[in-house]
């Protein structure tokens, strides 16, 4: 227990962070920093395959068709909340980031309920309610909907709904996504490479090794959070996870300096009360699953 507390926290801190890195990498076009992070996370993780020797895995997927088509879309939905993060990190729209990471649990909810038939009590109603009146304040403040929230929250929600049904491990099943991007990426940046267009042989040494480093910035949060799944409670993993969308909105605003006027807090804060309202009825629905067991 004490083991997975300890990395469910690190691997939610170490999102939250996030920012940080992608801010260090703000000279290079987010397209190129997308291109890298999918080519070095495929090597980092035939590496860690190699190492562990979790080869078995790979013979199955030649009679499991339905499995590759689930993931190459995983695929797609990964790549693009990626690429979206990183834009947003990197045009100073941290705030924007964090909130659709606050918004994800809510999502899932809802995708559940329309995608999966699953029912939702009346609490869980008022939560998603309350989140979805954030988000229209916000939009009538800004005169369009907080476009950034919503797409990386339904693309996360979306990606993890997949990664729900298709069953592979977190890490055979990070792998086989970057199996699949590695070869559109390799190709997409060894064209820009020939053409000219990539900036990785011109910026510094430093950005350089940066961008090497993604491969194990990419796969080492998520190992952590395999890890910590199996050894504490979904409802306590759950919880921790504000974690990672809590630091970004305090790098956001206290480092960075972006703008959060009173009208912005005012929709974040129906949005924190439908979470909190989940978050409670979770915790109340695991009490009582407890008791009965």
């Amino acid at each position: 227990m004490r083991k997975g507390l300890i990395y469910a926290a690190c691997c939610y801190s170490a999102w939250g962070l996030f920012p940080l890195y992608f801010k260090a990498l703000q000279s290079i076009p987010s397209l190129e920093i997308l291109l890298h992070r999918m080519i070095w996370a495929f090597f980092f993780l035939i590496g860690v395959l190699a190492l562990r020797r979790q080869w078995s895995w790979l013979l199955d997927l030649r009679h499991r068709p339905r499995l590759l088509a689930d993931f190459a879309l995983s695929a797609i939905l990964l790549s693009v909340n990626w690429f979206l993060y990183i834009w947003a990190i990197n045009h100073d729209r941290i705030v924007d980031a964090s909130l659709g990471y606050f918004m994800t649990p809510l999502v899932n909810v809802l995708l559940g309920y329309v995608l999966l038939k699953e029912r939702l009590n009346r609490i869980q109603w008022i939560a998603i309610c309350l989140a979805g009146t954030g988000v229209l304040w916000l939009g009538l403040q800004t005169g369009h909907p907080p476009w950034i929230a919503l797409v990386l929250s339904i693309t996360f929600g979306l990606y993890g709904l997949l990664r729900k049904t298709a069953k592979l491990g977190a890490l055979e099943g990070l792998s086989l996504e970057t199996m699949l991007l590695f070869p559109f990426a390799a190709s997409y940046l060894g064209w820009m490479l020939v053409q000219g267009e990539s900036v990785f042989l011109q910026v510094e040494t430093r950005s350089q090794l940066l961008l090497l480093a993604a491969g194990p910035i990419t796969a080492i949060p998520l190992l952590m959070f395999a890890a910590a799944a199996r050894r504490i409670p979904l409802a306590t993993l759950g919880l921790m996870q504000y974690i990672s969308p809590s630091i970004q909105l305090i790098l956001g605003i206290m480092l960075f300096q972006e703008q959060f006027s009173l009208d912005r807090f005012v929709g974040f804060i129906g949005i924190w009360i439908g979470l909190g309202l989940y978050t409670l009825d979770s915790l109340r629905f695991r009490f009582l699953e407890r008791q009965s067991e």
